[in-house]
């Protein structure tokens, strides 16, 4: 399936903006990207991955991240064991694990490709806690979300053939009956 490459872009740019408006980061906190160029191109997951797919998202994600000073982290695919590629300055600041692997077209994920390839001083983790994040594709980026998980309702549900979805999160409300919570 052919893609346009402008359309997509146009609707990570649309996506990002409108997460980060109701997700409240702020310089510093971490964004997590799950994201199938596959899916994206109308295939299966895992089956049809297109590095210029993978290019178009993270070129169009990461100045925008970029400018508010969020860390983008982005999750590679089952085949690195879900490692994700992020700046070394964020995994130093967070005290996330290093580990050894270099992404691949078919062994991390086109995304993840462009987003090691574009960092400063890239790093793979094998795991966040990201504060808000965008799953492309349906790859499951939950386990790298901090508690507790919001889903966020945009008025975006594909980009290219992939569904997507989003989620924020919040502190956890404590106590019993007679805690007071703020506004």
């Amino acid at each position: 399936m052919e893609m346009d490459l402008q359309l997509i872009k146009q609707q990570v740019a649309h996506a990002t903006d409108a997460l980060l408006e109701q997700a409240n980061l702020k310089a510093g906190d971490v964004f997590v990207l799950g994201c199938s160029s596959s899916e994206i191109c109308g295939g299966r997951i895992g089956k049809a991955s297109s590095a210029e797919v993978g290019e178009a998202v993270i070129d169009t994600m990461l100045p925008i991240l970029r400018q508010k000073g969020i860390y983008l982290a982005v999750q590679g695919c089952e085949h690195i064991n879900r490692a994700l590629v992020i700046e070394r300055e964020a995994a130093e600041k967070y005290g996330f694990e290093i580990v050894t692997v270099k992404p691949a077209l078919h062994a991390g994920g086109a995304c993840s490709v462009a987003a090691y390839n574009k960092a400063q001083d890239p790093v793979m983790v094998e795991h966040v806690v990201a504060k808000a994040g965008m799953d492309i594709g349906d790859t499951f980026i939950g386990q790298h979300i901090k508690h507790v998980q919001i889903p966020v309702r945009l008025d975006i549900k594909e980009i290219g053939a992939a569904h997507v979805t989003f989620v924020r999160s919040r502190p956890k409300l404590i106590g019993g009956p007679r805690a007071v919570y703020p506004d």
